[in-house]
């Protein structure tokens, strides 16, 4: 089996267990009063999914032709097999719906990199707002108690708004959080360039438009100047006899 042959058959049941994954990470988080059995079977759910993700990048790493070399161009996905609580992130890549969209999108760069933006930034506010609201809760001094307040939160965060209202008080509600300012400034940028490369691309469709106008308007023009330099002389001379002079 190919890369690409194992990619085409697990794309969907991966994408799938991460979309599970999310819902029994987050379920506990939402409904602190979850009955003791649901959250054991969350618990154990989180389990067996990171297994697969770990079984996953160990095919990968074997199918590689250059495993050394697999290996350091895909730290991300290392990172996120040895941190389980960061692979619900993995839905960026692995979630059959954004695939869906991305194959329905514009053939463009643009369209798909649009596409990426939007699914990724809803996607990050809501794993950072469950990160901190499952850190924060219960806190001595704490003003988020609530997935409300985290979500409010993690937005005006990624937003770089930043009201100043609502803080985290524990160090990893913190590390969260400047995590969070980072892809916020990221998404900000991906926007910027997204806009950027619209307005270029639409600059140079115009300017075609007036570079091929123009050459129609030029080759008319000879044209008509060919025309004009004609002799009528010339023009009877081409034209073949079609009968004999009268008298003969």
């Amino acid at each position: 089996m190919t890369m690409d042959q194992w990619n085409r058959r697990t794309e969907v049941p991966l994408g799938g267990a991460a979309a599970l994954f999310l819902v029994a990470y987050a379920w506990p988080i939402i409904n602190p009063n979850l009955n003791q059995g649901i959250a054991v079977a969350c618990t154990v759910t989180t389990g067996l999914v990171w297994g697969l993700f770990v079984v996953d990048y160990v095919v990968r790493v074997r199918l590689a032709d250059d495993r050394w070399r697999y290996v350091w161009h895909h730290l991300l996905d290392l990172l996120v097999i040895a941190l389980p609580l960061l692979r619900p992130l993995r839905l960026l890549r692995l979630i059959a719906l954004l695939r869906i969209m991305n194959r329905s999108a514009a053939g463009s760069l643009r369209g798909k990199v649009a596409i990426y933006v939007s699914g990724g930034g809803v996607l990050l506010v809501f794993v950072a707002a469950l990160a901190v609201l499952d850190v924060e809760r219960g806190q001595p001094g704490s003003n988020i108690e609530n997935l409300g307040d985290a979500l409010r939160r993690a937005l005006t965060t990624v937003t770089t708004v930043g009201y100043g209202d609502q803080f985290p008080v524990t160090d990893r509600g913190r590390v969260v959080a400047a995590v969070l300012m980072l892809g916020g400034i990221a998404l900000i940028g991906m926007v910027t360039a997204t806009l950027a490369s619209y307005l270029v691309e639409a600059v140079e469709d115009d300017r075609e438009a007036v570079s091929e106008r123009a050459q129609i308007l030029a080759e008319i023009a000879a044209l008509r100047r060919d025309i004009a330099a004609l002799a009528p002389g010339d023009i009877r001379a081409d034209a073949p006899e079609s009968a004999e002079r009268p008298g003969t």
